[in-house]
């Protein structure tokens, strides 16, 4: 990621830029769940096609587990995605009801933990009474720094539905890749497994490198972790199914 010049900094920080920065609406990265969608789409489709050819099955075989498990695992994860956003946000609302009780029947200790909490970041004597009669003169602003600061929870750019959806989209898209393959009859199943294998491993290389490149880290060393994550569960599969097949023909 290229370092910003003093002079695209100094232009982004006038008050006018800061201003207009901050009255637009956070969203939250949908990154996250792109990256995790993929990467378990890729293993998912991956170990199946490892484990069918470890056991010696057909290519037919594998593409058929393949699709099944793409299409019933990426739905899994992405309803556990959208239920795991939607526990967050109850989490919040319960939360919220709480501090809102604690404020209508105990004002004053309310007042104390918003005291102390900016007590610790260093304000003190009457600048800390003035930040105290500020937050708390007004509910809703009362209520938010408690579950900031004193709960470390926000509410802020979460979107269960937007999760879900992001995360099934890569599960089927990058899923699908290691499976291309095998839907070409034409070449020998050994040729069709060293091609899904090469596609999977660009596949989990490619994420770890376009991860660290969005955030400004190494990208090898990001590309590499994945593609040893991803290998080694590939690895596991075709053990697996080698070693079952060996047991069930033995």
């Amino acid at each position: 990621m290229p370092t910003p010049s003093r002079e695209s900094l100094l232009s982004d920080h006038h008050p006018d830029a800061v201003r207009k920065r901050l009255a637009t609406p956070v969203k939250a990265s949908t990154l996250p769940d792109a990256v995790l969608g993929g990467i378990d789409g890729c293993v998912t489709t991956f170990a199946v096609v490892s484990g069918a050819f470890g056991a010696g099955f057909s290519p037919q075989v594998a593409l058929v587990l393949g699709f099944a498990n793409l299409l019933a695992d990426g739905f899994s994860m992405a309803v556990s995605n959208y239920e795991a956003g939607q526990a967050q946000l109850a989490q919040i609302a319960s939360t919220e009801r709480i501090e809102r009780q604690h404020i209508d029947l105990v004002p004053e200790g309310e007042r104390e933990e918003i005291r102390q909490l900016f007590h610790a970041k260093g304000f003190e004597g009457e600048l800390l009474e003035q930040v105290v009669e500020t937050l708390c003169r007004e509910p809703d602003r009362w209520v938010t720094t408690m579950l900031q600061e004193e709960h470390g929870l926000s509410s802020v750019g979460l979107n269960p539905l937007r999760a879900a959806l992001v995360t099934f989209s890569a599960f089927l898209i990058v899923g699908a890749l290691p499976l291309l393959p095998y839907t070409i009859p034409s070449i020998a199943t050994t040729t069709q497994f060293l091609a899904s294998l090469g596609l999977a491993c660009g596949v989990f290389l490619a994420i770890g490198m376009l991860k660290s490149a969005v955030y400004g880290l190494p990208a090898w060393r990001s590309g590499l972790r994945t593609l040893t994550m991803g290998a080694a569960a590939a690895g596991l599969a075709f053990a697996t199914g080698y070693l079952a097949q060996s047991l069930l023909a033995g």
